[in-house]
């Protein structure tokens, strides 16, 4: 059964998990390893953006190793974070994503499946409450009014993609930041997907709304979140990025995934 991420047997099997990331250290061992898994983009203000939420979180668990690794475009690449680990050395992969998708779903598992180590790839970053509270508190510093505008609404800017999960899980976070904000959120897509950003700022124009901000869906600036923030008719939030709710996020992530294996031994363990 396909899911997402996978783990080896004690012969070395592979074996698929169902679930997000399960990789759990035995008592007195030490921790397996986060290794953040990012797009990689060729502008430049995203791997320093990376870099200063990988330093956020180290400062939060400072005993805890954290790796950083790519899917394409920039230095380290995943296969070669992974390599560097060794064989011996448990992992969980976080993908710094906002929703599921073919990276999640197929290319960071295939990439794990390829080295020797104890991996497992965790679930994405959103949809979740701390995904949110960074998108609220970034409309906040670009101006969002501390009273409800009447005439007021949100784009959800994100990357899109053709796999409806992502799509749904982008819906779902939208869906969420119109009950913080009080106003419609319609999310919108810069590829892959349906509507565009300026579709969207058009359809909300078009239902009577003349305040419309996007609230830009992004790890890390770089050409989508350029591309998004362009569109804008009135303000346009920051990229998400070294939010303190980010790093936090990062970290639930890893705990959730260590978590729900020691459930599952739990579970497994024989009754004395």
């Amino acid at each position: 059964m396909r899911t997402g991420g996978t783990t080896r047997t004690a012969t070395g099997a592979k074996a698929r998990a169902a679930g997000p990331v399960r990789t759990a250290a035995l008592p007195g061992a030490t921790a397996p390893a986060l290794v953040v898994v990012a797009h990689g983009s060729r502008d430049p203000r995203a791997l320093s953006t990376v870099r200063a939420l990988l330093g956020d979180v180290r400062a939060r668990r400072p005993a805890l190793p954290v790796h950083l690794g790519h899917i394409e475009l920039n230095e380290p690449l995943l296969p070669d974070t992974l390599g560097a680990l060794g064989d011996a050395a448990p992992a969980v992969l976080v993908p710094l994503l906002l929703s599921r998708g073919h990276h999640v779903t197929r290319d960071i598992p295939e990439m794990a499946e390829a080295f020797p180590a104890h991996t497992r790839v965790a679930a994405p970053l959103g949809p979740h409450p701390l995904l949110v509270d960074a998108l609220h508190a970034r409309l906040l510093e670009a101006g969002w009014p501390a009273r409800v505008p009447a005439d007021g609404a949100v784009v959800l800017a994100s990357a899109g993609s053709r796999d409806p999960q992502s799509r749904a899980g982008t819906a779902r976070t939208a869906t969420h930041l119109a009950a913080r904000l009080g106003v419609p959120v319609l999310p919108a897509y810069a590829s892959a997907a349906a509507p565009t950003v300026p579709e969207a700022v058009r359809a909300l124009a078009a239902r009577g709304y003349r305040r419309v901000a996007v609230a830009s869906c992004f790890t890390a600036p770089g050409r989508f979140a350029t591309q998004c923030a362009a569109a804008a008719p009135w303000i346009v939030s920051a990229p998400l990025g070294t939010h303190p709710a980010m790093a936090r996020l990062l970290l639930h992530r890893y705990d959730e995934a260590l978590r729900t294996v020691g459930t599952a031994a739990r579970r497994a363990a024989p009754v004395p």
